[in-house]
């Protein structure tokens, strides 16, 4: 039996949290949120203690910790579980610092631990199929990637002012996918160009962010990506992409509530994609906490590590740095 301590009991947490209690094998021991009341319903629902970090990484007992809070607590955290000989499975980013990440990644290889971070969309089911068959070889050479990432609508200005911004809250998750789906083979970013705008809400722009973004990649190898994004999608939750090789494409569409479709005189009706990340991932986000364990259990190697989210935020800062200036940016 794995004994597992969750650090943040918001939405991410209560999502992990389930997930955890599901899995044989392992404990939901504590629950740690600064907001008492959330951490005592989160714990009272699936049978473990809260308690204080210090608490909870002091207890032997503890194998692996879950960091599901705030942003600006990541790498804190990570650093003491890992001088505490936990394992460390944690959400994204690392930090919006690279150098503070860096330096994670560092205190975790000293200490001896595994470090795990959450871009679930690696363990979706139907974008780890695509991952699959281009492996396989299905459409030969990629050679273009085309990511389509639109929320449903923005999260609240406040968030939106301690998040790092767009590139690096938002599209980190796209860019960890352009370096699985199109860099698999050890390719990376030679030239990204980004451009923003503000057109849905002006109180975005007020705080220093965009809610539209587009982006060009470059790779080494001559690859292209671009990515698309905006904070206002009417109909709901747009996650597609799609990848060009030499014999062929591979398409992945998004996820809809039922796969009906109704054909009638008026014409052609089908359910709007799922309502937003929740639903859409609720798949992905269990294989990622199974697959964390998988790898405790058997020693393999993490899908996801520190070193990948160091290199997304190292993308997501170029395309601030772009968009803010204009130009764009070799690596």
């Amino acid at each position: 039996m794995k004994n597992v301590a969750v650090f943040g009991a918001g939405r991410i947490g209560r999502i992990h949290a389930s997930n955890l209690a599901a899995l044989p094998g392992v404990q939901l021991k504590y629950v740690f949120d600064p907001v008492p009341a959330a951490a005592a319903e989160l714990a009272q629902k699936h049978g473990a203690q809260v308690a204080t970090i210090e608490a909870a990484l002091a207890d032997k007992s503890v194998d692996a910790v879950a960091i599901c809070s705030s942003t600006d607590t990541h790498s804190d955290l990570i650093t003491r579980a890992a001088a505490a000989g936990k394992h460390i499975f944690c959400e994204k980013p690392v930090d919006l610092s690279v150098a503070r990440a860096v330096a994670c990644g560092e205190a975790v290889k000293a200490a001896g631990v595994s470090c795990m971070i959450g871009f679930q969309r690696r363990f979706d089911p139907t974008f780890n199929d695509a991952s699959r068959r281009l492996a396989a070889g299905e459409i030969g050479a990629p050679e273009s990637l085309i990511i389509t990432s639109r929320d449903p609508g923005a999260p609240p200005v406040e968030y939106i002012k301690a998040s790092g911004g767009i590139f690096r809250d938002m599209l980190i998750h796209d860019f960890d996918v352009f370096r699985w789906i199109l860099c698999a083979d050890g390719d990376e970013a030679a030239w990204l160009s980004a451009t923003a705008s503000v057109l849905t809400d002006p109180a975005i722009g007020a705080a220093g962010d965009y809610d539209s973004t587009a982006v060009t990649i470059r790779t080494q190898k001559g690859r292209l990506c671009q990515i698309n994004t905006t904070r206002r999608a009417a109909y709901g939750y747009d996650q597609r992409f799609e990848v060009l090789g030499s014999l062929g494409l591979l398409q992945c569409g998004n996820h809809t509530p039922t796969e009906v479709v109704q054909w009638n005189a008026a014409g052609i009706h089908a359910d709007k994609p799922e309502a937003f990340f929740l639903q859409r991932y609720a798949a992905a986000y269990r294989l990622e906490i199974e697959h964390f364990f998988e790898c405790l259990q058997s020693g393999a190697p993490f899908k996801t590590t520190v070193a990948d989210g160091v290199a997304a935020q190292k993308l997501a800062d170029a395309a601030t740095l772009s968009a803010q200036s204009g130009q764009p940016v070799l690596f």
